[in-house]
């Protein structure tokens, strides 16, 4: 639903404020707003890393002992958005059959960050906007005015500012939201960065599923020449996939052979691109996801069993990912 709590404080990757100036200058502008309450509006590209910033000012300030709710205002059904923020009362509309806290109140003594803010409806920009003025809500349905202590952390891909011109986002709740504004570079911007991620990725995977995987040096300097437009997320999908599947490598070098320099001229022709960033990372990790999983089903001759224990999920997770995958069994030959 789009929703995430975190309580423990997470590892983070090891360059994240490290490698480029501009991530310095991150890091210092988190020190100095570390004791404020102050909201924050943290910008970028998808996939750029916006979470982990987010999750940085939660941890360094006071707050970082309570909880980090994280809400996806893109990925949460208009119809249902209220009710999760705010929660409801017993009866307030067809299938509330309880009151239900929402995730302002869940966020109480911690940090809420709204991911995705640009997404967010008039009607519930304006209500946020009376939250953040007093820190007071109701909850659908509701009068009884509940009292929260909260900070709130925004985050967008989208250029705010054309939506208020186009009245799709209030300029009020921009300028409540906008008190510090961080903006996350690409990652094509910070290459400083990529071997450090690429050895984190790699360690993580190689952890999860078992294997002991090492990538050679002609693919580390591919990985720091690839323009990444995906961001750390499409990294992150890369290296997996490099991971757990045997050719996951000659996979990425015929990648990554079509950006490199002197290709332009065999290049195909250009078609325009009419999915979102988001889009297209998404699109990219279900693909990985789907190559992965027929690998592991190859190599187990289709045990399902075997394979949920290699891929560390669920029997009913896995089957799941099967369906949604389109993938089918082989047929089995008869003797």
């Amino acid at each position: 639903m789009g929703i995430d709590v975190t309580e423990p404080k997470p590892t983070l990757e090891p360059s994240l404020f490290d490698g480029h100036p501009r991530m310095r200058a991150i890091r210092s502008i988190i020190e100095s707003i570390a004791d404020t309450d102050t909201t924050v509006l943290i910008r970028g590209e998808s996939g750029v890393g916006k979470d982990l910033v987010a999750r940085a000012v939660h941890f360094a300030s006071a707050r970082g002992k309570g909880p980090f709710v994280k809400v996806n205002c893109a990925a949460i059904p208009q119809e249902l958005l209220e009710s999760e923020l705010f929660g409801h009362e017993k009866g307030s509309f067809t299938g509330a059959h309880r009151r239900k806290p929402g995730q302002f109140e869940f966020a109480n003594q911690g940090t809420i960050y709204l991911d995705e803010i640009g997404e967010l409806p008039l009607a519930l920009q304006a209500k946020l906007l009376h939250v953040l003025q007093d820190f007071q809500f109701s909850r659908v349905g509701g009068h009884a005015p509940i009292d929260v202590d909260a900070r709130v952390i925004a985050a967008t891909n989208r250029r705010l500012e054309e939506a208020m011109a186009r009245g799709e986002f209030r300029e009020d709740l921009y300028y409540r939201l906008n008190v510090v504004e961080i903006q996350v570079p690409p990652l094509r911007e910070r290459r400083e960065e990529i071997p450090a991620l690429t050895a984190w990725f790699l360690n993580k995977f190689n952890a999860q599923y078992g294997r002991r995987k090492t990538l050679s040096p002609e693919t580390l300097t591919l990985l720091a020449e690839h323009p990444w437009s995906g961001n750390i997320r499409e990294l992150e999908n890369m290296i997996r996939r490099m991971v757990v599947l045997a050719d996951g490598e000659r996979d990425f070098e015929a990648q990554a052979a079509r950006f490199r320099p002197g290709r332009a001229a065999v290049a195909q022709p250009r078609q325009s691109v009419s999915e979102s960033l988001r889009e297209i990372a998404r699109r990219g990790a279900r693909e990985a996801e789907r190559h992965a999983l027929a690998e592991v089903l190859e190599r187990v001759r289709w045990n399902r069993a075997e394979a949920s224990r290699i891929l560390k999920v669920s029997y009913k997770t896995l089957l799941n990912k099967i369906a949604e995958c389109e993938l089918t069994a082989p047929a089995r030959r008869l003797s």
